[in-house]
């Protein structure tokens, strides 16, 4: 028996068609490459149409690798409050290469970075209940660790807010 997600069925563009379709998703926000290589794939396109329609839209600066990781890394700061660690592992699977994470990491202003991390562990310590000092350190930084902050930046900060 089929499903709905069985029942619908790829739509296969020609490359022209594709490349003019392409040209409307990545002008409507930033893509990375392989955001925009796995919509061709979907869209029924061979490997040698896919690179070709990815070659194009480099040329014709729709897809921009540092302009994207930029922004990503930026946003993800500012919107998802998420520290360095997290962008550059979210990154890496959107397949940008180490070069583009670095320009992109250094994009982030650590005056606004060691601000975010400062009012996200301050919210934290008002939630955490927890009497014990030593735990209620640890979870509050655990928190701030996951969120993809550096374990020592953390740290650094806890005790200085702790004085």
């Amino acid at each position: 028996m089929l499903n709905n997600g069985e029942l619908k069925k790829k739509k296969i563009y020609d490359k022209k068609t594709a490349l003019q379709k392409a040209s409307q998703y990545c002008a409507y926000q930033e893509r990375s490459q392989q955001e925009v290589r796995d919509k061709l794939y979907d869209w029924g396109l061979h490997k040698e149409d896919v690179e070709d329609c990815i070659a194009e839209l480099i040329i014709q600066n729709f897809i921009n690798e540092e302009r994207y990781s930029k922004l990503y890394a930026v946003s993800k700061l500012r919107q998802n409050k998420w520290g360095k660690v997290k962008i550059k592992q979210e990154l890496k699977l959107k397949k940008i290469s180490p070069y583009c994470i670095k320009i992109a990491l250094d994009e982030i202003n650590d005056s606004e970075y060691r601000s975010i991390l400062s009012i996200i562990l301050k919210k934290k310590a008002a939630e955490v209940k927890d009497t014990n000092k030593y735990k209620r350190m640890a979870k509050i930084a655990s928190f701030a660790i996951s969120k993809g902050f550096e374990n020592e930046l953390v740290r650094e900060i806890l005790k200085f807010d702790e004085e």
